[in-house]
């Protein structure tokens, strides 16, 4: 694999952190991974997974999830 540095705002660490603290990814590198595989998958390969159906819409996510205004634009 190829090491790639990444800039993240501070709540989306927080966030991928949070899930490896409750188990469900075994660190923040597989977390990234997937959540990039799946972009793929959906943006360029033309495949949707089917756990993008109970994603909520923008909007609807509570915080601290939730993108900031200035973000949304």
């Amino acid at each position: 694999m190829r090491l790639v540095t990444v800039k993240m705002p501070e709540m989306y660490v927080k966030g991928v952190d949070e899930l490896v603290k409750a188990g469900r990814y075994s660190s923040r590198s597989e977390a990234i991974r997937i959540a990039i595989r799946e972009m793929l998958k959906r943006e360029l390969w033309g495949t949707s997974p089917r756990f993008y159906e109970e994603i909520p819409a923008r909007g609807e996510v509570e915080a601290p999830f939730a993108l900031p205004e200035e973000a949304e634009a």
